[in-house]
């Protein structure tokens, strides 16, 4: 797509202003010039993960430079390198670091390219078409005032693609006749067969059947000359969907095949660019170097100690009476600071292996979030797509014979099973309803003729929270109500959740067996040292009250993380 080709050229304009500065800095600017440079070459040439590591010394040297300018550079580099391993949300959120530090400069040209590949990620990975649309409007102010004709060509097209994507034509029409008229002065061969696709998909919105297959074929044309796949791509794809709704559906299902085709080959290519990206595991690296700064501290402090004891033992010879008082006291005072030290190296442990296990729990919740979009977002729609080519050729041929039948509701059964399994990876109420829809519907399914679940909300069910702490919140409660159904015998449990002074209150109970609430810790059946480690690591506390046959309570306290605007 477009967006691909946009950072680079923003990295080579930055880069080069660099290079023509690099003769009247100090060594280390020039050193840290040096090193992006390097980096964005290796980038070009696919080196993705030498080029991050390149990058990753340059930003050490801009960060002890205190250069918002280089620093801004360098993440953008980092981003760019992600955007290219097709890995938008590492690229997403180096660009949004690159924009915090390029917001402190005075250079435009860097915030119109942060804003626009923000843009490009929010619109075409993100689907969120009103966040990319204002990133895309930020970045045309910055083009704007720097008075860069082409940056403004490139950054409307890409607003016309996503109002068009959204339906929203009358909104992108200004922007498409904008680039229309100055496309042949400031634009280039990487942007015009994508002008034509989308000149086809307005044409095809006015129903100027006409004009709309010239400019999808010259599109075509053009993307099979310059040799982008994904310009291609997708003009198969709208011009499909243009002869789909003017009846030609023989040649709206080959259209539909190339596509098809020139997708796979192009998902292809970009698992082929996947490395193993070197410091995936800093952050564990960090806790363990932590660990050996602290024994280490901890050896000197008792060699010293040894040290002291040991000339007080010479001075005992000649006042034996005093020194062996103060032997005492000394060995007193060191066995207490051993065992704080023993108790603090214990604690930090404590802490690693619980950060190791959220580590492994946000994973998994990744994972599950990566696993279900793609259900839905690519098996779900080939299967949908293969039932529509299946319609479509009986409705052609007039032919329904049994095999056809089956082979429908096959159909249908995949599309329902994937998009069951999906819900149940990432339940569909919670991404688009939110959290308090979701608890009340999972109370719901758990009730059966054994167990009912009753649940109770003080809080509007329509209101929303950040997306992560949602997803965070549920599993805990999943969780939760695991352990009452699978451990606790419970005829009737109660689940309670409220908002108070920004602060989320759950609560938890069941009229089961119960537990020694004092041994819990040590019940790994329950898993509750885990819960427990998912609440810290939203800065939550827990509360476990149980009596053995008298049931159990559980009470958390979260601080909310409330969406942004």
């Amino acid at each position: 797509m477009i967006h691909n080709r946009f950072f680079l050229l923003l990295l080579l304009t930055v880069f080069f202003g660099h290079g023509l500065l690099s003769q009247t800095v100090t060594l280390s600017k020039k050193t840290m010039t040096e090193l992006t440079t390097e980096a964005t070459n290796l980038m070009k040439e696919g080196k993705f993960e030498r080029s991050l590591i390149k990058s990753r010394f340059a930003l050490k040297y801009a960060i002890a430079a205190k250069d918002d300018d280089a620093i801004a550079t360098c993440y953008n580099t980092i981003a760019a390198n992600f955007d290219q391993l097709t890995e938008p949300d590492k690229a997403f959120f180096y660009y949004k670091k690159g924009l915090i530090y390029a917001s402190r400069t005075t250079n435009s040209q860097l915030k119109n390219w942060l804003y626009n590949n923000l843009g490009n990620i929010y619109c075409f990975n993100k689907k969120e078409y009103a966040k990319g649309i204002f990133y895309y409007k930020k970045s045309l102010d910055y083009s704007t005032k720097i008075h860069d004709s082409s940056a403004i060509v490139f950054t409307k097209l890409n607003i016309t693609w996503a109002y068009f994507d959204i339906g929203h034509f009358k909104d992108g029409l200004p922007y498409l006749e904008f680039v229309n008229k100055h496309h042949a002065a400031f634009g280039d061969s990487s942007t015009i067969a994508a002008l034509n696709m989308l000149n086809g998909m307005y044409y095809n919105y006015n129903n100027e059947n006409e004009k709309a297959n010239t400019s999808f074929n010259n599109s075509i044309n053009l993307a099979i000359k310059e040799g982008f796949k994904s310009d291609l791509a997708f003009a198969y794809l709208e011009y499909s969907k243009f002869l789909l709704k003017n009846g030609d559906h023989q040649k709206a299902y080959q259209n539909l095949s190339l596509y098809n085709t020139i997708n796979e080959q192009v998902v292809d290519e970009d698992k082929l660019k996947k490395v193993n990206v070197a410091g995936i595991n800093l952050e564990l690296d960090e806790y363990k170097r932590e660990i050996d700064i602290i024994e280490t501290k901890y050896k000197t402090k008792q060699q010293i100690l040894i040290e002291k004891q040991s000339k007080n033992k010479q001075i005992s010879i000649i006042i034996i009476s005093l020194l062996l008082l103060i032997i005492i006291l000394f060995y007193f005072f060191f066995q207490n600071t051993r065992l704080k030290q023993k108790n603090k190296l214990k604690d930090i442990q404590s802490k690693i292996q619980e950060n190791i296990i959220n580590a492994s729990v946000n994973g998994q919740e990744i994972e599950r979030k990566k696993i279900a979009n793609f259900l839905h977002d690519n098996i779900s729609a080939l299967l949908s797509t293969a039932g529509l080519h299946l319609s479509v050729f009986s409705a052609k041929n007039q032919l329904e014979s049994e095999e056809i039948t089956k082979t429908k509701a096959i159909l249908r059964e995949a599309h329902d099973k994937v998009r069951d399994l999906s819900h149940e990876l990432l339940p569909s109420l919670l991404t688009r309803f939110g959290l308090y829809y979701a608890i009340h519907d999972l109370c719901e399914k758990n009730s059966n003729s054994s167990i009912s679940f009753e649940y109770s909300s003080t809080t509007e069910a329509s209101k929303r929270y950040n997306e992560d702490f949602e997803m965070k919140i549920y599993f805990i409660i999943t969780e939760l109500l695991n352990n009452v159904t699978k451990h606790s015998n419970a005829t009737n449990a109660f689940v309670g959740i409220e908002e108070k002074n920004k602060t989320l209150l759950i609560h938890v109970r069941d009229n089961g067996k119960g537990f020694d609430s004092n041994k819990y810790n040590i019940i790994e059946g329950f898993g509750l040292n885990q819960i427990k480690a998912r609440i810290n690591n939203i800065d939550g506390e827990i509360s476990v009250q149980s009596k053995v046959k008298l049931g159990t309570s559980i009470h958390i306290k979260a601080p909310i993380s409330y969406k942004k605007a």
